[in-house]
């Protein structure tokens, strides 16, 4: 016999269902809702269940955007960052300044009792912690092998110990093309392109097996505490990720979230795969996991075009500032897709109708993008294609236009203007570009899909406070960084979960509380329509509801 239906009540039940935006029941049978409204109306419908009834209820918060190998290994290592990290079991403070970092950098190296242990740490950025290069790193230690892995996770560091123990020669990383362009072995440092000569001798030593598997527990963990239901992976690299990892940890009973992953484009270049290659070979990659509750999406795939905003190598049109605010000939960005194999591998994908996701963070690579997108649409016009312009970092108002002219949508990182829009403005882009990151008013004036990520590592990995951020926009000074592209609570709210759930294509089964969806809501203490918008990332998560089965916090 068929089990009767539970119905939970609530105080409030925001459902994010346009048909019926609150609710205070929803009936659940088995993994799915069967019916949402009143406990008057739903009585009769099965067993009432009071638990939540001072609770507030979400469709189950949704970080679009995540890398579970990037979260699992950096925050495992001592984290010296430019903000506090708030983790399971320790707190990570943040070093305000280079001679703060490098004695927080001296103390980690003489806590190892192992001489020959590496220290690996996290967090570093120039405009917080000054210049730092092999030299710096050897004034730690010359007999240990320090790496330090920067802030982006785009860049590497290390001492001349490090680069011994792993026979790095000058000549060895030449010869590899683009790649080799983006290395300086003298100065121990290694960014974009250039990292994929170094992370096959260097992965052995910062993500071994028991560390990562150390660290995937304790991201999960971390996700549960901040009300996070599922999360998108978007590219996933099968040399360096370990698969049976994910699925003993993120696949595991008692882990209440839904890990989806995208075919890599750029694996696939880097690998030398001539782009009429590559769609059968993603396709491959889809059958090799395509169920479960760790799987890759069907027919959507992740290039990339330039590098990392927080490493201040994104491509702008206009030049980057030096400290003095002028024009600065040594500073320029890069590509992480060349120009001509971005829009190869893109048109080979679009042609065969697949979803593009595009990271994207300056506005002269979001020109490349989206010219590309209008190439291909001339060529092979789609409907409802949702490439998803990714990070969204620079643009301008004309770019916005041009992206909902094409159909395009966007997946935003709110955290940016909060944690960097200060620096910035001092510091390479000046006042106007950087307060003017991440326009989502401008967007949702559009009528362009907008959703939330946090890139974890790059953001915290807690919707609340993605949402606090794109409301606000109030950094660590105090001041509001572009007013005008706040938004309200109700918007940012769907970022986290409708707008989420639409650009992976899974707005069937997520995003909001809707009869015949999946049953996965976030259980909140307070009512975020309700707190003060300063407030709204200290609304404390009392636990979610995973597929009709309750995960308290703390439980």
């Amino acid at each position: 016999m068929t089990a009767p239906a539970t119905i939970f009540s609530a105080r409030r039940i925001v459902t994010m269902d346009p048909g019926r935006p609150t609710a205070t029941a929803v009936a659940v049978a088995g993994d799915r809702i069967t019916a949402v409204g009143s406990v008057e109306a739903l009585r009769g419908a099965g067993v009432v269940d009071d638990r939540f009834a001072d609770a507030v209820l979400l469709p189950g918060l949704i970080d679009q955007h995540l890398h579970p190998v990037l979260g699992a290994t950096t925050l495992m290592t001592d984290v010296i960052a430019t903000e506090d990290w708030e983790l399971p079991g320790r707190r990570c403070p943040a070093a305000d300044t280079e001679r703060e970092y490098r004695a927080r950098l001296a103390d980690a190296e003489r806590a190892l009792d192992d001489p020959g242990a590496w220290l690996i740490s996290w967090g570093y950025h120039r405009l917080w912690h000054g210049s730092l290069d092999r030299t710096v790193l050897d004034g730690i230690s010359r007999t240990r092998p320090i790496a330090v892995w920067q802030r982006s996770c785009h860049e590497w560091f290390l001492n001349s110990a490090a680069v011994d123990v792993l026979g790095i020669t000058a000549d060895g990383m030449s010869g590899h093309g683009p790649a080799s362009d983006m290395v300086d072995v003298e100065a121990g440092h290694w960014w974009e392109s250039g990292m994929n000569l170094l992370l096959p001798r260097l992965a052995p030593h910062f993500m071994p097996p028991d560390r990562v598997a150390a660290g995937l527990r304790q991201m999960v963990a971390y996700l549960r505490a901040n009300g996070v239901t599922a999360f998108n992976e978007p590219g996933i690299m099968w040399d360096v990720e370990p698969w049976q990892l994910y699925l003993d940890v993120l696949g595991a009973a008692d882990t209440p979230l839904l890990s989806t992953f995208l075919v890599d484009a750029r694996s696939q270049a880097d690998a030398g795969m001539d782009p009429a290659d590559a769609v059968a070979d993603a396709e491959r990659q889809v059958a090799r996991a395509s169920t479960g509750k760790v799987r890759l999406l069907p027919k959507q795939v992740k290039l990339f075009a330039d590098g990392a905003i927080i490493s201040q190598l994104m491509q702008m049109r206009d030049p980057y500032l030096d400290d003095a605010g002028q024009p600065d000939p040594c500073h320029h960005g890069e590509w992480m897709m060349q120009p001509e194999v971005f829009r190869s591998f893109a048109a080979a994908y679009w042609n065969t109708n697949w979803q593009l996701h595009v990271h994207v963070n300056g506005d002269a690579a979001l020109d490349l993008v989206l010219d590309t997108v209008e190439e291909c649409m001339a060529r092979h016009p789609r409907t409802d294609h949702r490439t998803v312009i990714v990070h969204f970092a620079n643009s301008t108002e004309e770019q916005v236009d041009r992206i909902a002219r094409v159909g395009a949508i966007v997946s935003a990182n709110p955290y940016y203007p909060v944690g960097f829009a200060d620096r910035y403005a001092a510091h390479g882009l000046g006042a106007a570009r950087a307060d003017a990151m991440v326009r989502s008013a401008s967007v949702l004036r559009r009528g362009i899909p907008l959703s939330f990520h946090s890139d974890l590592p790059m953001g915290p990995a807690a919707p609340l406070t993605l949402a606090w951020c794109a409301v606000n926009r109030r950094t660590p000074s105090g001041r509001v960084a572009g007013p005008e592209q706040r938004i309200s609570v109700h918007d940012a709210l769907r970022a986290v979960t409708v707008e989420a759930a639409y650009s992976w294509r899974m707005e069937d089964d997520l995003g909001s509380i809707s009869v015949g969806k999946l049953a996965t809501f976030t259980v909140l203490g307070e009512d975020p329509y309700a707190v003060n918008p300063e407030r709204l990332n200290e609304i404390p998560v009392l636990g979610t509801v995973y597929e009709g089965r309750w995960f308290p916090n703390g439980g």
